[in-house]
Formats: structure tokens, C-alpha cells, sequence
């Protein structure tokens, strides 16, 4: 699977660094490049298009203004050279937003959260488990295989996934009841992995996604026993 993205920057120079890391990405496909908001704007109508790298300091019409002028964006990962954009930025709720120089490192981490997004929006499997949860006033279908851990923040918890961090009204106790036993496990009073993201662990600590997660000592031969059935 690749996302079809294109590139709107008025540099050449910044085009073609950011072609480069495109075109060198398993999961990006490059449609077209465009030096302005005018000529983006038009070869939206052309293209089909998953994502789009976008500059916010362009002449005439900024990257901005031309979010404002898409009825139906795609996803958008922002590119300036001005971190004080940061805050305006999700008010568009863009994916992600990269700050000139980029490195491979935060040009990955953005695409990864691009492809899961896209992945979520575009999922056809409706018999994959999933639980109704309510944020913000909202329901919202959460996959359980999405979940990589859930975390405790008083009379709150909060769901992280790959794609955002939910947060809802209740208990681990009650939460963790909705949950199956042989995916998910409460390793410390505080937090509920999902076996299946477990990376490595050790006496102390488990790693999901790169996080280190306290791992409770009476907890550590129930984690192994589980993960062996996993």
C-alpha cells in the first residue's frame, strides 16, 4: 500500500529534498509537484491524492489559504520553517507538522502516522473487534487491535493508538472489563497493554512503541505466561 502524495513548495530546492525522501519511501508514491497553491489547487482536480507536503510560507496564497480553499483535503503534513505556525497548524487538523531542516528520522515518524490515519479512514474489515467509546462528547469506534496501551489519569484513562490519544470517562477496573483477557493485560495499576505490542520487557519495564511502561513486580510471571499464549 502507498499513499499517492504530492508536494507544494515554492523552493525548488525544498522540493526536491522533500521528493527525495518521498520517492525513497516504501509506503509514498509521488504524483506531482507543485511550486504554488494556484497550480496545486487545479492539479487536485487530476490527481487522486492521499497526502499532501505542504509549505505554509508561500507567496500570494500560503499553505493555509489553500486549505481553506479545499472542500475535501486529504491528509496534510505541514512544512515551515516557523515553529510558531505549530498551534494554527492543528486547528486544520493536518496529521503532522515538520519544521525545516528535516530529518529522515521526523519525516518517518510522520508518515507512519500518515499511513496508519489512512489505514483507520479506509478500513474495510468490519469484523475486526472493536468497542464504542465516548471522547468529547462523542462516540467513537476504537479497534482493539489499534489500542497500544491504555493509561490511567485519575477519573480519566486514556487510549493511545497510533493515530491519536483518546481520552474518556473511567476506571481501569470497569474499562478493563470490556477488554479480552488473552490480547490485553493490566501490568501495573496504572496501565493496560496490548500483548500483541509488547516490543521486549524486563523485571522493571515493558516497551510499546518505544515507550518504556512500568511493569508491576507481582505482575512480571503473569506477563510471561501470558505472552507465551499470545
Amino acid at each position: 500500500m502507498k499513499l499517492k502524495s504530492i508536494i507544494v513548495d515554492d523552493s525548488s530546492m525544498q522540493r526536491m529534498a522533500v521528493a527525495k525522501l518521498v520517492n525513497n519511501h516504501p509506503h509514498l508514491a509521488l504524483v506531482a509537484e507543485y511550486s504554488n497553491a494556484i497550480e496545486a489547487k487545479n492539479g487536485l482536480k487530476n490527481h487522486e491524492v492521499d497526502l499532501i507536503f505542504l509549505d505554509v510560507e508561500m507567496p500570494i496564497i500560503s499553505g493555509f489559504d489553500l486549505l481553506e480553499a479545499l472542500e475535501n483535503p486529504p491528509q496534510v503534513i505541514l512544512i515551515t520553517g516557523k515553529p510558531d505556525y505549530a498551534l494554527k497548524a492543528f486547528d486544520y487538523d493536518v496529521t503532522d507538522y515538520l519544521h525545516k531542516p528535516i530529518t529522515l528520522a521526523r519525516f518517518e515518524a510522520s508518515v507512519k502516522r500518515a499511513v496508519a490515519k489512512y489505514e483507520q479512514l479506509n478500513r474495510v474489515d468490519e469484523d475486526e473487534e472493536h468497542i464504542f467509546v465516548k471522547s468529547n462528547l462523542k462516540k467513537r469506534k476504537v479497534i482493539l487491535n489499534d489500542i497500544k496501551w491504555i493509561e490511567a489519569l485519575g477519573d480519566y484513562i486514556k487510549l493511545v493508538t497510533d493515530e491519536a490519544n483518546i481520552v474518556i470517562l473511567s476506571t481501569m477496573k470497569s474499562f478493563e472489563k470490556q477488554l479480552p483477557a488473552e490480547k490485553f493485560l493490566r501490568i501495573h495499576k496504572s496501565y493496560i497493554v496490548n500483548l500483541e505490542k509488547i516490543e521486549k520487557f524486563n523485571s522493571k519495564n515493558v516497551e510499546v512503541g518505544g515507550r518504556q511502561i512500568p511493569l508491576s513486580r507481582n505482575k512480571k510471571t503473569e506477563l510471561a505466561e501470558a505472552l507465551a499464549n499470545v
